[in-house]
């Protein structure tokens, strides 16, 4: 009996780019893309109505990007293999990655064989890095065992969306309405997250998701 083929759901806002990540996984006889995605809001709404073995998420998309993606996927479906696709191979991306609880991280840039083996580990339920980043993975491990603990690292991933979300500039109505909230509950994240960092003000959790990699600094 033919083992069945791993089902992967790909989310990336480039058309283009998103094709071509099509065409190289539908090559291979045990790999199916049965989803595509333009966005991280779609991937969310897609990933829970396909199921997939695998979800692809492009790192840096407009609006929901993969890493609030992954979170809001994770937190609904602890055991989903996410993979990230990156252009940043900076150690605070990921960190970010490895916080969220994805299973992999390579680099946009990575050759066809990258991407198939990385889907085939993580399906199998591995982890898998870009051999570029596999060092920098290792290391950040090696610190977390021996550092003393970062304020951040107790934040929830509910508390990191709404962290990115305040950075965006968006009032608690907006993020109340984006993450399916009511107002009043932002509001308490909002605090949360000020006594957990221990800041006082909305323009140090600003420089704080900045420094966190969690959104780009104008």
């Amino acid at each position: 009996m033919t083992a069945p083929r791993i089902r992967v759901l790909l989310a990336d806002d480039h058309a283009l780019v998103r094709q071509g990540f099509q065409r190289i996984l539908d090559d291979e006889p045990d790999i199916e893309v049965v989803g595509e995605a333009g966005g991280g809001a779609e991937a969310i709404e897609l990933e829970a109505k396909l199921q997939p073995d695998v979800v692809v998420l492009d790192m840096a998309m407009p609006g929901v990007n993969g890493l609030h993606a992954a979170i809001e996927i994770l937190r609904r479906e602890p055991t989903r293999r996410i993979l990230i696709l990156s252009m940043f191979s900076d150690d605070q991306y990921v960190r970010n990655a490895l916080d969220a609880g994805v299973s992999g991280y390579i680099l946009k840039n990575a050759l066809e064989t990258d991407l198939i083996r990385a889907v085939r580990v993580v399906a199998a339920g591995g982890q898998y890095f870009s051999p570029e980043l596999a060092e920098v993975a290792t290391r950040l491990r090696d610190k977390d065992a021996h550092a003393t603990e970062d304020p951040y690292s107790r934040l929830s991933p509910r508390e990191i969306q709404v962290l990115r979300l305040i950075a965006l500039g968006r009032s608690n109505k907006e993020i109340a309405s984006v993450l399916g909230l009511s107002t009043n509950t932002v509001a308490v994240h909002r605090s949360n997250l000020m006594h957990t960092l221990g800041v006082h003000k909305a323009a140090e959790l600003v420089l704080i998701a900045v420094r966190k990699g969690l959104v780009q600094p104008e």
